[in-house]
């Protein structure tokens, strides 16, 4: 009887109990340096380096809030976007409370033309440009490293 139900749960119950990842929008900040491409960081409120990112929002579409993000947490005030996510990712939303999400991750990237020095969320976060491949060794997500990598050539 028990193999009988594992079989059950295994091949038609589990299924319908797994829920897709949540999704979240990120923006790939990146300039021209004296070195060639940066890339912008942002800290995340753990002291993490990440990509600024956050959930989409009502009435914007995915490049809009994505751009919002930009703005909130690393003070882009002008940037040129790509409207097609270059690509995403599986990663994990982290909580304050201590609660882990997986997340699908758009990325979409951004020109920047002009950063703030003031901006919602600058007591918060620190934030810095780093080439593509430096970003990458600075991030923890896999799948960002990933991203970060990608872009570096």
């Amino acid at each position: 009887m028990t193999s009988m139900l594992n079989t059950l749960w295994q091949g038609a119950l589990r299924p319908l109990f797994k829920r897709p990842p949540a999704l979240q929008v990120a923006a790939l900040c990146h300039r021209e340096g004296d070195a060639g491409t940066e890339v912008l960081l942002v800290s995340s409120s753990s002291g993490r380096w990440i990509l600024p990112k956050g959930w989409p929002i009502d009435g914007l579409t995915a490049v809009e809030a994505a751009k919002q993000e930009a703005w909130e947490e690393g003070g882009v005030k002008k940037a040129s976007p790509d409207e097609t996510a270059m690509q995403s990712f599986i990663g994990q939303k982290r909580f304050d409370n201590g609660t882990v999400i997986p997340c699908e991750v758009k990325v979409y990237p951004f020109k920047v033309k002009k950063l703030s020095k003031t901006y919602p969320e600058a007591e918060r976060r620190d934030r810095m440009w780093a080439s593509p491949s430096r970003a990458a060794e600075l991030v923890d997500e896999p799948g960002l490293q990933q991203v970060l990598s990608d872009f570096a050539v």
